[in-house]
């Protein structure tokens, strides 16, 4: 009977792109301005992609970064907090599972600055090329993924 659970379980994988873990996993927290609607579009690509958000609209996004551990060079306009993880800006939502999947020694995930065609900064036929970056704490990057 296991090996048909296993075999149904990664028929959902395939299938939908999501494990087992997903459903359980997927919390973000996520610190926004209350007036930047590209935020609430990056949180409407995290809903849609199977994640449960909790969003927190606030004025003093500067102190949520600095509380982060975040530098400058990595900064953009949204904050978020999953398992032990700062993710920041516009990063897509499979890098986000990938990250949470595979556990890497990190700080996080960072999309610098609001690339036009990054999740929530769609601009019609408009795609900047973009890298998600992952860092440490002491903000050494490292390309986690390359979109062009």
């Amino acid at each position: 009977m296991k090996k048909l659970t296993i075999a149904l379980g990664l028929a959902a994988v395939l299938t939908t792109g999501q494990g087992a873990w997903a459903e359980d996993d997927l919390n973000i927290k996520v610190y926004k301005s209350p007036t930047c609607g590209c935020c609430g579009d990056w949180v409407d690509h995290l809903e849609e992609n199977g994640f449960e958000v909790d969003v927190t609209d606030t004025n003093n996004m500067n102190q949520v970064k600095m509380d982060a551990g975040l530098t400058p060079q990595l900064a953009s306009c949204h904050t978020a907090f999953i398992d032990d993880y700062v993710i920041e800006g516009h990063v897509p939502a499979a890098d986000i599972r990938r990250l949470v999947e595979d556990k890497p020694m990190a700080h996080g995930l960072s999309v610098p600055g609001m690339p036009a065609g990054s999740p929530g900064m769609e601009m019609g036929d408009r795609k900047d090329n973009y890298q998600v970056l992952l860092f440490n704490k002491a903000g050494q990057t490292r390309v986690f993924a390359d979109y062009h």
